[in-house]
Parts: C-alpha cells; structure tokens; sequence
C-alpha cells in the first residue's frame, strides 16, 4: 500500500477536460516529480491534491485511509476541507508572501493562528491562555529560525519580503510551508517566477531538504536536469494523462511513449 494514492481523478473547466483519469501513488519520503508540456494537467492535478480544486471523480488515499472521495464532496464542510489541506504543503510559483510582514513572522503566522485556536477549543480562557498562547508562540518562532536556517535564511530574519531577491522570497515560501509539518510537501514550478541565476539556489535548498529530511515531496517543474538527479520517482503527464512513470533513469534514458521521447527532444539540452 503506498503512502499517498491518487485514484481516477478527473476534472473539467467548462467544456475542457484536462484531468482525464489520473491514477499517480507516491511512497513515504520519496520524491516524485512530474514533468510535461504547458497544458498537460500538471498543475490541476497538484492543485487538486491541495484541497484547491475538486476533482469531478475520484478518490485520495494517504497512509491508506481515505481522504477524499469526488462522490461525497459537496458533503464535506470548509472546515473539513481546511483540515485535509492541513496534510499537505505548497510552495506556489509566485511565492505569495505577505508583505507586511518580516520574514519570520510570514514563517510563525499561520502555525500561531492555528495553535491559538487550537489552545481556545480545549476550554482554555483569560489569563491561561493568554499564558498557553505566549508559550505555544515561542515555541513556533524557535522552530521558525530552525527552518530558516535549513533554508540558509537566518540573517534575513527581519527584513521584509521587498528587501529580497526572488529566490530568497521563495527560500521563504519554502520555509512558510514547512512550518505547518505537512505530510507531503508540494512545489508547483517552484523557479518559474525566478531569473536563471536565481533558479540555482532554490533548487539547491530543495535537495538539501530531501537529503537532510524525510519530507515526501511532490514538484512540478520545466527543470529536467534537476528532476533526473533528485526524483525517485518521475510522472510524464500529456494531454490529461499519465504517459508514462518510472525511476529517472528509466524514464529519462530509455523513453518509451513517443509523446515522452519528443518531449525529451525539445528539452534535451537540459539533461
């Protein structure tokens, strides 16, 4: 039984099918990536694992308990749905940082606001958990700079999102979206927004997390040499299909759907 299962997941905008009957597993701390052309899905399909979209039909199953089911999603309620999301992490493509805040507090915010109402539903009143709340909130910021420093950010701590280059902002994406312990950790073209020599050292920080960790990992991304040297497992989407799956190697040097080796060919420099 694998980790996290995604069952015949379809979905439609209008007229336009772009999930057409996906079936993708992924195991505990490994790293997929999917990789295809503009258009093929990928990013409906990650967006719909996040609780961002609802697939027509389908299910989801994570560490073998069913998540989601299409045919029972309008009896799920916004809180239901907020805690499933809860079991997973996405890094955006355009990173989505408030700019308002310093980077720490972007990394602290939402932990303390779940931990805060977390504190109000065990009875907690008044002084005691204004009390609880000050503790629980110290405890976030400590693992606040933890993350930052996996992210090589601990001197930026204060400095608001203006103040950084484009991969910094997305090294703190990174960290933002770890700091709520998700099960699966997301990336949805995580350098696309970012100048080439920027794209390097998110990419560094990404591998240096799979290395340093055992986050089960999901990407999106048009960076073929980095998905052949950190995947353990590679998903070829085409027209709202999965053409092909397989370890890098398999997929990279020994192509077997034709859609797959002419996609390699426009993308071949790369590797």
């Amino acid at each position: 039984m694998s980790y996290l299962e995604i069952k015949n997941f379809t979905k439609s905008f209008g007229g336009l099918q772009v999930l057409k009957g996906i079936d993708v597993s992924i195991e505990k701390s490994e790293v997929l990536t999917i990789i295809g052309s503009s258009g093929s899905g990928k990013t409906t399909l990650l967006r719909s694992i996040n609780f961002l979209e609802t697939p027509d039909s389908g299910q989801m199953l994570l560490e073998g308990e069913l998540l989601f089911d299409a045919a029972k999603a309008n009896q799920y309620s916004d809180a239901e749905i907020r805690q499933k999301r809860l079991n997973f992490g996405l890094v955006f493509q355009s990173f989505n940082l408030f700019p308002q805040y310093t980077v720490l507090k972007n990394v602290t915010l939402a932990p303390g606001l779940l931990a805060e109402t977390s504190l109000k539903k065990q009875g907690l009143k008044g002084r005691e958990l204004k009390r609880a709340v000050h503790e629980r909130k110290l405890e976030i910021e400590k693992e606040g700079l933890e993350l930052l420093e996996k992210v090589g950010l601990t001197e930026k701590k204060d400095s608001y999102p203006c103040e950084l280059s484009g991969g910094q902002c997305q090294r703190v994406a990174i960290a933002r979206a770890m700091a709520l312990k998700p099960l699966v950790l997301c990336f949805d073209e995580p350098t696309s927004a970012l100048d080439p020599e920027l794209t390097g050292e998110v990419l560094r920080v990404i591998k240096e997390l799979k290395e340093s960790t055992n986050m089960t990992m999901i990407i999106v991304t048009h960076e073929m040499g980095f998905a052949k040297n950190v995947s353990d497992k590679i998903v070829f989407m085409a027209e709202g299909l999965v053409e092909e799956e397989g370890a890098p190697s398999e997929v990279f040097d020994n192509p077997k759907s034709p859609k797959l080796k002419a996609f390699l060919q426009g993308v071949n420099s790369e590797i």
